[in-house]
C-alpha cells in the first residue's frame, strides 16, 4: 500500500482525471508479466491511496516505478506534488485538512495551530487494517511526540 498526500486538495474535474488514470493503470498494472491485483482510492480530496494485493504478486521495483510515473505525469498535468514528504498533514474540525512544512512544526506548535490530540496522518501504514487503524493518529502518538512537552507525552 502506498499513501499519496497531494500537496493540496483536488477539484472535481482534477479527482475524475485522477480516477480515469489511475482505473486505467491499475487494470493494466504487471509484475513480471503477470497482472497485478490493485485498486486505488482517493480520501478527502487530497490522498490517493494505491493498494496491490501482493498474495499473488508481489510488487517488484519495476512496477513501483511504473506506479511512481504514473503519479509524477498526474502531478506534471494537473501541476500537484505528489512527493513532498517535507509536509506534514493534520486534520482540524472533522473536515478540514492542513499541512505544515518540517521548519514550520515547532512554531506552528507554540501558535497552538497543533498540538498532542490534533489528528496527523501517518502516510507510512502499508497494510488495509493499518490503514484503518492507524492512517489517522493522534500526533502524541506519532513521530511528532519528539516536539511536544514531556509533561504531555508521559
Amino acid at each position: 500500500m502506498w499513501i499519496y498526500q497531494a500537496d493540496r486538495k483536488f477539484n472535481s474535474a482534477e479527482s475524475n482525471i485522477i480516477s480515469e488514470a489511475l482505473a486505467a493503470f491499475t487494470e493494466s498494472w504487471l509484475v513480471h508479466g503477470s497482472p497485478m491485483k490493485a485498486s486505488f482510492d482517493i480520501r478527502f480530496n487530497q490522498f490517493v491511496i494505491l493498494a496491490a494485493d501482493e498474495a499473488a504478486n508481489a510488487a517488484s521495483g519495476c512496477s513501483i516505478d511504473d506506479s511512481v510515473r504514473t503519479f509524477k505525469k498526474l502531478g506534471a498535468e494537473l501541476n500537484i506534488n505528489f512527493f513532498d514528504r517535507t509536509r506534514v498533514a493534520f486534520m482540524k474540525n472533522a473536515d478540514e485538512i492542513f499541512t505544515l512544512g518540517s521548519g514550520e512544526l515547532k512554531t506552528s506548535l507554540k501558535d497552538g495551530l497543533w498540538g498532542a490530540g490534533t489528528p496527523v496522518f501517518n502516510n507510512l501504514v502499508n497494510t488495509k487494517g493499518d490503514l484503518t487503524e492507524g492512517w489517522m493518529i493522534p500526533a502524541e502518538k506519532s513521530w511528532l511526540k519528539r516536539y511536544l512537552p514531556q509533561a504531555v507525552t508521559g
